[in-house]
């Protein structure tokens, strides 16, 4: 059976479409959405998206490989962002970086499966460095071992 592209609907991106009113100049909204939705952005979601606020899949594809934020596979289950702006460096980010992959078994910016480490520049907690965002909740003062205890929570609640 022959399926066209232009059939192929994802219906939670068009009802986020929708909810913002078809407006292309929501794509940037649109998209965390779809994101926060699905885990990463499909190609069902973005033809729907393309599709639905008249733009081309080259304009979204655009966006979409310009914000590092967007990913276009699942990712980990668990995504630590420690800053490495000027700041959180003085005060032991590198360090902190260093001990996360040592704890986790993995890069920073490597794929992964159950815990992902990514750098962020300023998270705008400087006096609190170094600071960690995972997922909309920002942390301050973190070494390792709080690091590993947030990790840990935050493993627990995906699972649920």
């Amino acid at each position: 059976m022959v399926t066209l592209l232009n059939t192929i609907d994802d219906p939670i991106a068009r009802d986020i479409c929708r909810d913002h009113g078809d407006a292309p100049d929501a794509l940037l909204e649109i998209l965390h959405s779809v994101q926060n939705r699905h885990g990463y952005l499909t190609d069902g979601a973005l033809r729907t998206i393309a599709y639905s606020l008249n733009i081309s899949r080259a304009e979204i594809h655009g966006v979409v490989s310009f914000y590092h934020d967007y990913k276009r596979e699942a990712g980990a289950k668990v995504t630590l962002k420690i800053c490495r702006a000027e700041a959180c460096q003085a005060v032991g980010a590198n360090a902190l970086i260093s001990e996360a992959e040592s704890a986790f078994g993995t890069k920073l910016g490597a794929a992964a499966k159950d815990i992902a480490l990514e750098a962020a520049y300023c998270l705008g907690n400087c006096a609190l460095g170094p600071a960690v965002l995972i997922g909309d909740e920002l942390y301050g003062r973190v070494d390792i071992t709080k690091l590993r205890s947030l990790a840990a929570s935050q493993s627990e609640g995906a699972k649920t």
